[in-house]
């Protein structure tokens, strides 16, 4: 489990329209754990809502850590309780983790940001203009109240690489994707955050323009996870024990560990944030996360149990 930690909202400021952004710090002034660009931590909400949020402050700053929050209207929960809070308010928190780092010694990173998406992406442009890195930065947004970090893009080392298209005025530009991925090369990385449908675009692209899949990078904020008629009983037998435990038609495979008493770390749920990664020993699973690659899933060898079912009747789990 990840250690969990209380911090103070010490300010809550508005990024743009319907993002907040929150400056969380150790409530008697110690340094925070130390974090790398692309990192997240884990945010107890309340009610038992857990929801993950990006670091988007500069990662050698230990007195701080900045989350940018958008406000969604379909959201669960979450994001409402967030833009409740207020300054001088506690929060518990996880230390932070990074499934979404940046490549060392790549020798050219192509940055791309759709809505919320900006905030791990910021945290990297900021990283790799304090190194002197080569990189460009996308930034695409409805329009421009809803764009969060205006200053921070503006500042010097960002601004000259840095391109922010509105949805709202077309005129002046929209993100030209194939112009964008043209040139794939040895050395160059792709890194992509926003909605799932801008993420899929962005993939898709890279895939055409023939970019290699260990030097494409996303992640996903959220999962709609789709139940279907064909989904059935199976077994999950523990490697260690050798005990099979029943997962029904209507049941998640750690919901079903969980009833027999054996507990598998979980944060988002939803098959994003990579917490619950298992090792597979057998069996077929069937994939429904948006954490794995395409070639990871073909693998068979781990999965993400709290989304993800079974192909095959038994699947022997690194339990």
């Amino acid at each position: 489990m990840r250690d969990i930690m209380k911090v103070l909202i010490k300010k809550k400021l508005d990024a743009a329209l319907d993002i907040c952004a929150f400056e969380l710090a150790e409530p008697h002034g110690q340094p925070l754990p130390a974090f790398s660009a692309g990192a997240h931590i884990d945010v107890h909400v309340g009610d038992g809502l857990v929801r993950q949020y990006s670091l988007c402050n500069h990662p050698e700053e230990r007195d701080r850590y900045l989350i940018g929050v958008l406000k969604d209207p379909a959201s669960r929960g979450g994001s409402v309780a967030m833009h409740a809070l207020k300054e001088g308010d506690m929060l518990e928190i996880s230390e932070p983790r990074n499934h979404f780092p940046l490549q060392a010694g790549a020798t050219h990173s192509v940055l791309l940001a759709g809505g919320i998406g900006i905030t791990p992406i910021l945290c990297m442009a900021e990283r790799l203009a304090h190194i002197g890195a080569s990189f460009e930065l996308h930034y695409c947004t409805r329009s421009p109240e809803r764009t969060a970090f205006q200053d921070r893009l503006a500042a010097t080392g960002l601004a000259a690489c840095a391109r922010v298209y509105h949805d709202s005025v077309p005129d002046q530009g929209k993100l030209d994707l194939a112009a964008v991925l043209a040139q794939p090369a040895a050395g160059k990385h792709l890194y992509v955050c926003g909605p799932a449908g801008f993420i899929d675009a962005v993939l898709a692209a890279a895939k055409t323009a023939g970019w290699a899949d260990d030097q494409v990078h996303r992640e996903y904020f959220g999962n709609v996870i789709q139940a279907t008629d064909a989904d059935g009983a199976f077994q999950v037998k523990l490697a260690s024990t050798g005990q099979s435990i029943a997962v029904a038609a209507d049941q998640s495979i750690v919901e079903a560990l969980e009833a027999a008493g054996i507990d598998v770390p979980v944060s988002c749920e939803q098959g994003v944030c990579g917490t619950c990664l298992t090792r597979v020993l057998e069996g077929e699973p069937d994939h429904r996360d948006m954490y794995l690659t395409d070639d990871e899933r073909a693998a068979n060898d781990q999965m993400l149990p709290c989304c993800s079912r079974s192909k095959s009747a038994v699947l022997v789990l690194d339990l």
